[in-house]
């Protein structure tokens, strides 16, 4: 049995902060759009080890909200030679995202976008991103997924957030995952539930 979870690394304090601070805004928060959403700090672990297996360096993440996920994203990044592309829709949202960056050390290059998320994906080339984390409006999804596999490179990691707590909503994502014959997919019980979508790159399989 693994010891109570705890960040490790130059930024396991301000991670350590923000996680509790994340918790306690969302209690006395009763609009969804204003609430932070943050993932589970055994997520955000469980993303920056899947960052240093797979040695992603073009990483994206739709959802950045305070920028909680995006410092375990490019701290792990910073180790690998990579960089993070984030995007937020909210303007106040990205702001403390911008704040909290600045209090980080020892981070790969984070590009912020202030945009739609959907936005993004029909900008970027075939291939063009190694690692994306999903973790934004569950609802539209399913909308996105042409755009989220075509711009997924051959040997490239999908990571979907609350594929268990919210797994009515993930659903038509993951059965278009599940009919996709270039991908293998599984849901890793950690925090509310990633589900992890492999696609393969020439040659394997």
């Amino acid at each position: 049995m693994l010891p109570p979870f705890a960040a490790r690394g130059p930024n396991a304090a301000l991670l350590a902060e923000l996680a509790a601070a994340g918790e306690a805004h969302d209690a006395r928060t009763a609009r969804r759009d204003e609430r932070l959403l943050n993932v589970t700090p055994d997520t955000g672990a469980f993303l920056a080890i899947l960052v240093r297996a797979t040695r992603a360096t073009r990483i994206l993440e739709l959802g950045t909200s305070n920028g909680y996920s995006t410092i375990w994203l490019a701290e792990a990044a910073a180790d690998v030679g990579g960089r993070v592309t984030t995007v937020e829709i909210l303007p106040a949202k990205a702001e403390l995202a911008r704040a909290n960056f600045e209090r980080a050390t020892g981070l790969a290059p984070i590009d912020l976008h202030v945009t739609d998320a959907g936005r993004v994906l029909a900008g970027a080339p075939a291939g063009a991103w190694e690692f994306v984390f999903l973790d934004t409006d569950r609802e539209r999804y399913a909308e996105w997924w042409p755009e989220l596999r075509r711009t997924l490179a051959p040997g490239g990691l999908l990571v979907v957030d609350n594929a268990i707590s919210h797994a009515a909503e993930v659903a038509p994502l993951a059965a278009a995952i599940a009919a996709a014959p270039e991908l293998d997919a599984v849901v890793v019980p950690v925090g509310k539930g990633e589900l992890l979508a492999y696609r393969r790159a020439r040659g394997e399989g």
